[in-house]
């Protein structure tokens, strides 16, 4: 089974850095540079969303509060993005699983996003450390 994250990320740099982390941590991607195909239904339904919160167009918090609105993606996990450490609370007010804090760890991201997806087959946390 292939877990699919979609990341709404416009910063081209961190859209490369997390597509290479979940690659290698055995992840499947979708990217988007801002929120409209989120807010218009137009992607493929994901195992989890990661949104940043600071998007042209549609703000993340506007994004995580359509997606809990809506009856065919309202159970699947939504983790923010902010460098805004103040942010976290909003997060939990628009029905957001979780709140990951920029920089972030590579080992922290990856923890976050493992503990709101669905049990599998126990898949470690690969080493970037060299």
């Amino acid at each position: 089974m292939h877990i699919k994250i979609c990341i709404v990320e416009d910063d081209e740099g961190i859209q490369d850095v997390l597509k290479i982390i979940l690659k290698r941590a055995g992840y499947e991607t979708d990217i988007f540079s801002d929120g409209r195909a989120i807010m218009e239904n137009h992607c493929n339904t994901p195992d989890l969303f990661l949104i940043d919160k600071q998007l042209p167009g549609a703000d993340g918090l506007a994004i995580c509060r359509h997606l809990k609105d809506q009856m065919a993606t309202s159970s699947i996990p939504v983790i923010i993005m902010s460098a805004y450490p103040n942010v976290k609370e909003f997060t939990v007010a628009v029905g957001a699983n979780d709140f990951i804090e920029k920089p972030f760890r590579i080992e922290t991201l990856l923890a976050t996003i493992k503990k709101h997806l669905p049990i599998t087959e126990d898949v470690p946390i690969p080493n970037f450390s060299h």
